[in-house]
């Protein structure tokens, strides 16, 4: 009887800790997963939030929640406290329910970043007045990106004799690709890196 409990215990403590092992799963794999569930909407919710959408993290976490055990809602509640702010872009929320979570805050640059997103693109339970502010934010940054990438082609075409209007325009706007394009491949790498290395930090408080 005691072997019993001792291997139903391990198997409660498994749920969460489990989660590092389902991080390279796919959305499809987690939706599917019976055993674990409780882990796999988690990922899950994370992974929306990340995108932004919280509505769909919140969704998962609530699902999450329902199939977790009594002894795994607490840490659930702040991965979904924390998974919320992100998706939400609230940067001081953010930091606050990370330390709750025990894991490592964002950086200050990281926490900019999500206030500029805010801005930028508020979530959808923002009023008209941020909306409206985000689409005009948007607007001029994308002024400003595409003459600084203008004013660089001209620069460099400078010393060669210099370049038409029109190429300059179009060798801004590819290098204005670019450097995105380049930007968007390193984000996702270190995303996951850090999404990562907070499973690992929930799996460690969860043992």
């Amino acid at each position: 009887m005691a072997k019993q409990q001792r291997t139903v215990r391990v198997e409660q403590r498994s749920q969460l800790a489990v989660m590092q092992q389902m991080e390279s799963r796919s959305d499809e794999e987690l939706e599917a997963e019976t055993r674990y569930k409780a882990a796999a909407q988690a990922i899950l919710g994370a992974r929306a939030a990340e995108r932004y959408d919280a509505k769909a993290a919140r969704a998962h976490f609530q699902r999450a929640l329902a199939a977790a055990r009594p002894q795994e809602r607490l840490q659930l509640r702040r991965m979904a406290d924390a998974s919320l702010a992100l998706a939400e872009r609230r940067a001081d929320d953010l930091k606050r329910a990370t330390e709750r979570l025990g894991v490592d805050a964002p950086s200050t640059r990281q926490l900019r970043g999500l206030r500029l997103m805010g801005l930028v693109a508020p979530p959808a339970s923002a009023g008209m007045l941020a909306r409206i502010r985000g689409i005009l934010l948007v607007i001029a940054l994308i002024i400003v990106v595409l003459a600084i990438g203008f004013g660089i082609v001209e620069l460099i075409a400078l010393p060669f004799g210099g370049v038409s209007t029109d190429l300059a325009i179009f060798y801004g706007l590819l290098l204005v690709a670019i450097v995105i394009g380049v930007l968007a491949y390193f984000g996702r790498r270190r995303q996951k890196r850090a999404r990562t290395e907070r499973a690992e930090q929930v799996a460690t408080r969860s043992r």
